[in-house]
């Protein structure tokens, strides 16, 4: 691939997207994966048993895509979380350090007024790919 390509990523192992955005763009050796709901990849509905249930369901659609790719989220050098409950972030930090017990990547959270079908968490990440 040049430096200059651009490639569109999609993967059925993740949730399809909700709007006019990609799963992901990968670019040089960099793979932007958008924001990702906790959907489910086969029914596209919301599993929001509790925001730890959500954030996990969002890193695991992650992984899905970066699998594509051929890299895991395990790899990944930024993420971003988006959340509309701040008042519970220790039960979405738990759900977090669960899926990076070790060398977790660089991270920032941000609280929101709202987000897409009710979702209480989304989560975007940067990762590195050859």
């Amino acid at each position: 691939m040049s430096a200059t390509a651009r490639e569109i990523v999609s993967t059925p192992d993740a949730p399809a997207a909700i709007g006019p955005y990609s799963q992901a763009v990968r670019h040089g050796g960099l793979l932007f994966c958008s924001g990702a709901l906790p959907l489910v990849p086969e029914s596209g509905e919301l599993d929001d048993a509790s925001p730890a249930a959500e954030t996990a369901r969002c890193l695991r659609n992650l992984d899905a895509i970066c699998r594509a790719q051929g890299t895991t989220l395990a790899e990944a050098v930024k993420l971003t979380v988006y959340t509309t409950t701040l008042d519970q972030f220790a039960e979405i930090n738990a759900a977090y350090a669960e899926f990076f017990p070790a060398a977790p990547p660089a991270r920032v959270t941000i609280g929101v007024a709202a987000l897409p079908k009710g979702a209480r968490v989304e989560i975007d990440a940067i990762v590195p790919v050859d």
